[in-house]
């Protein structure tokens, strides 16, 4: 008896690490557009797939927070660009047949480099339609190459102010949209300015807002997230901060509280259901 338990234990790691095993794909698509005086470089949109072992029919494209550019020069810049919560539970996504779609800006938006501040990439493109269409490239790819038929948009803390926008200006092409620890109290910068008074009834496929009752990032206040989100809200509760408040490690990206809150996002994206709250 023994021994068959054994057997039937091992069996069941082995079919569940070949379930999380992913395939990472670099997709570049062509925006149509130059850029550059001299050379008139071509511009591009990149972005890496997390192609599940056994894929299902959903893809969750997924817009880093701070910086908010991402830089994707190969598969290898996957993991740099994927904020702790979400890289510590990628598995989650394959396990559940979900391909997980890393987006970068594209390369006309990626500026120099240098500075403390993102200079390029901000609420003039990702509120424009120009970034709804580098986006409908991307997802053209996904669904003509990876058999992908259900799209879902979500953005993290900076992110969210291009969930929030492509979620509007995508409609129904989407099957729905995450806007995690959102921006809603804009910096001195200006950055998320344009997502103060967002029309969400505008909104047409479903939506689910992620944030920590406890987030103390000044430019993400739960009580604001509250207000609008209605019944479309997950509260995360608790956890076990560190570092900066508006880190990755912190109640903002939900430290302590980062696996629960993926299986949440997972469960929501197969069935539309989710727990009210995570960390009770």
């Amino acid at each position: 008896m023994k021994k068959a338990f054994a057997v039937l234990v091992t069996a069941s790691l082995c079919i569940g690490l070949a379930r999380a095993q992913t395939t990472d794909v670099l997709i570049e698509v062509d925006t149509g557009r130059t850029a550059g005086v001299f050379t008139k470089s071509r511009v591009v949109q990149r972005a890496i797939l997390a192609k599940p072992a056994a894929p299902g029919d959903a893809a969750l494209l997924y817009f880093r927070g701070y910086p908010g550019i991402a830089r994707i020069q190969s598969t290898a810049d996957k993991a740099a660009n994927l904020q702790p919560f979400m890289r510590m539970n990628q598995r989650l996504f394959a396990e559940a047949g979900i391909a997980l779609v890393v987006m970068d800006c594209p390369t006309d938006q990626w500026g120099t480099g240098g500075g403390k501040y993102p200079t390029t990439c901000l609420d003039d493109y990702r509120s424009s339609a120009q970034h709804a269409d580098d986006v409908r490239k991307v997802i053209a790819r996904l669904k003509e190459e990876h058999g992908i038929s259900r799209i879902y948009i979500m953005g993290h803390s900076m992110g969210s102010v291009s969930s929030r926008w492509l979620a509007k200006n995508l409609g129904t092409e989407i099957s729905g949209s995450i806007h995690s620890a959102s921006m809603t109290a804009p910096p001195r910068s200006g950055f998320a300015a344009s997502v103060v008074g967002f029309p969400y009834a505008s909104i047409a496929a479903p939506v689910l807002h992620v944030h920590s009752e406890d987030d103390s990032c000044p430019y993400t206040p739960y009580s604001t997230v509250k207000e609008y989100a209605g019944e479309n809200l997950l509260t995360v509760r608790g956890g076990t901060p560190t570092g900066d408040p508006c880190g990755g490690t912190h109640f903002h990206s939900y430290g302590g509280r980062e696996e629960p809150v993926v299986r949440a996002i997972v469960s929501w994206i197969k069935s539309g259901q989710t727990p009210r709250v995570v960390g009770e």
